[in-house]
């Protein structure tokens, strides 16, 4: 049976003096725990700072409030770990086989300038396991450096995230501390991205990336296909 460790915000807003409100984006947590719940694996949810975790209302807004989004909302089960994390710290992220990182604009909060995110990542990484990170998720990348301690992470790497003309059209352009595109090609990585919403999957390696909300049943599929 694989073991998913889920990394989730902790965050509930963002932005130069946290004016936004923010959280996780529902669909991109419930779509891969249905997914990796059916194939039987283990899953165990942490954040930054342990504890419930904050959602953000446009989430739960209309069409995107997805079918999968509200199956989450009344999953006894689900909510239980929901509203109890591990803190991330007290996580030993190299004994799973997988670690996923779902999005939402809380992570341009408590994944930037964070020790126990960056060290997450790079044990995982570098032990060959998956990462997949999705959407805001791969602003963690950013900070986080191949085995060298030197080399951007995604230096020479074909990635996605949530994309300049993305974050454009959510307003949000100057408030978050990168700009995931423009900054993944600054660290010398291939960049792709699809349309606006529309969903794109880059694997390379042992890492996943998903370039928005609608990315996160593709990555989730390739986590269980490098799993296999």
């Amino acid at each position: 049976m694989a073991k998913i460790l889920f990394l989730i915000t902790s965050a509930s807003s963002f932005g130069k003096s946290n004016e936004f409100s923010s959280g996780l984006w529902l669909e991109e947590l419930a779509a891969p725990y249905f997914i990796f719940k059916k194939a039987g694996c283990e899953i165990t949810f942490a954040s930054p700072a342990g504890g419930p975790i904050p959602i953000d209302a446009n989430s739960l807004r209309g069409p995107m409030l997805t079918d999968e989004s509200k199956e989450f909302l009344y999953d006894a089960d689900a909510m239980d770990m929901f509203s109890h994390t591990k803190k991330l710290e007290n996580v030993t992220s190299v004994d799973y086989d997988a670690l996923y990182i779902p999005g939402g604009h809380g992570c341009c909060n408590d994944f930037v300038g964070n020790d126990s995110v960056k060290k997450a990542i790079e044990s995982m990484y570098s032990a060959s396991k998956t990462v997949a990170i999705v959407c805001h998720g791969p602003i963690a990348l950013v900070e986080c450096f191949k085995a060298d301690g030197t080399t951007p992470l995604v230096q020479g790497l074909t990635v996605t995230g949530f994309s300049d003309s993305e974050e454009a059209a959510v307003g949000h352009t100057d408030h978050v501390p990168y700009l995931i595109e423009t900054k993944f090609k600054e660290q010398g990585a291939t960049y792709e991205k699809a349309d606006d919403w529309t969903s794109h999957v880059c694997v390379d390696g042992n890492l996943v990336t998903g370039q928005n909300p609608q990315s996160s049943k593709a990555a989730a599929q390739k986590v269980l296909e490098l799993l296999a």
